[in-house]
């Protein structure tokens, strides 16, 4: 018989879980308009629905590669473990 490596379902696993809320926070923000619809407070002349949107280009920026180092590391960690398991 060959001889097929056993194919397993994503683990779900708390730095994936948190990968995920960096992702989708950005979305959350910029979807509940309600919360900052509004022109005060000012900061340096630029209304707060401006401001606050520019503010999470940079925070999404921040939260993406932050994600993307917690998924590099956590692929290097399972791909450390299978290779430790085909080991032995």
């Amino acid at each position: 018989m060959s001889e097929t490596p056993e194919v397993r379902p994503p683990v779900v696993t708390p730095v994936r879980v948190i990968i995920g809320l960096c992702l989708v926070a950005p979305f959350v923000a910029m979807l509940w308009v309600g919360s900052y619809a509004k022109t005060d407070p000012a900061f340096i002349g630029i209304p707060f629905f401006y401001w606050y949107q520019m503010l999470w280009v940079l925070v999404s920026t921040v939260l993406t590669v932050l994600a993307y180092k917690l998924w590099q590391r956590d692929q290097s960690a399972r791909t450390a473990t299978q290779d430790k398991g085909a080991a032995q």
